[in-house]
């Protein structure tokens, strides 16, 4: 029988696509280049991207900058609502503002996420059998982002909404064997130049965050 050895998650919200385009802009090129220069470093054994342009289109450019990976599309990593929450398990002073966000599901997308995202966990999450330790990215949308984190953290299955990482942002989860789920990074930027972070963003998140170095 193998060990069981650590999974490292490796998550990417895509490049900059102005308002959620199709394809990337050349800011969101140059975002999805550096990231990949980052990856350079790591061990990385797969790297998994949803099956929209401004995913496929992120993750080519990632790999282009790897030795010996390529990317796979996958279904689980696409753009879909993780969890459509009740009324009843929301904080009572962001109900209202929270499901006007979410708006009302079309016949068939609380199943299709629900089924989706069972799927990401089983295929994603956890310490693995092997010899070695695995480290896998996805190349994906902020919503599958915060979802992740938030299993991660053991939070309500609600609260992943407000945890939306900027355009190629890092997130590292490790699973271990021995001990709960660790967020390593979150919405990591330090492989972005001062303009090419916070996109994806409101505007006033750059003035106030940008002099921090963040």
């Amino acid at each position: 029988m193998s060990p069981t050895v650590s999974r490292y998650l490796y998550l990417a919200r895509h490049g900059d696509a102005g308002h959620e385009g199709p394809a990337l802009t050349e800011a969101g090129r140059r975002q999805a280049a550096l990231l990949g220069r980052r990856l350079a470093r790591a061990p990385l054994d797969a790297v998994h991207h949803g099956p929209l342009g401004r995913a496929a289109e992120t993750a080519r450019l990632v790999t282009a900058e790897l030795d010996g990976v390529t990317a796979t599309e996958a279904e689980w990593a696409g753009d879909y609502v993780p969890y459509w929450p009740e009324r009843g398990e929301l904080p009572t002073s962001d109900a209202d503002r929270i499901l006007d966000f979410l708006g009302d599901p079309e016949p068939g997308e609380v199943e299709a996420g629900s089924r989706l995202v069972r799927e990401t966990m089983a295929r994603c999450t956890g310490p693995v059998d092997a010899a070695v330790p695995r480290h896998e990215l996805v190349v994906t949308h902020s919503f599958l982002v915060g979802w992740l984190v938030r299993a991660a953290l053991d939070a309500p299955d609600w609260r992943w909404i407000g945890l939306n990482p900027c355009n190629a942002a890092l997130t590292v989860i490790r699973y271990a064997p021995d001990r709960p789920a660790s967020v390593l990074l979150y919405n990591d930027m330090a492989h972005l130049p001062a303009e090419l972070k916070w996109t994806g963003f409101p505007k006033e998140y750059e003035a106030e965050f940008g002099g921090f170095g963040v």
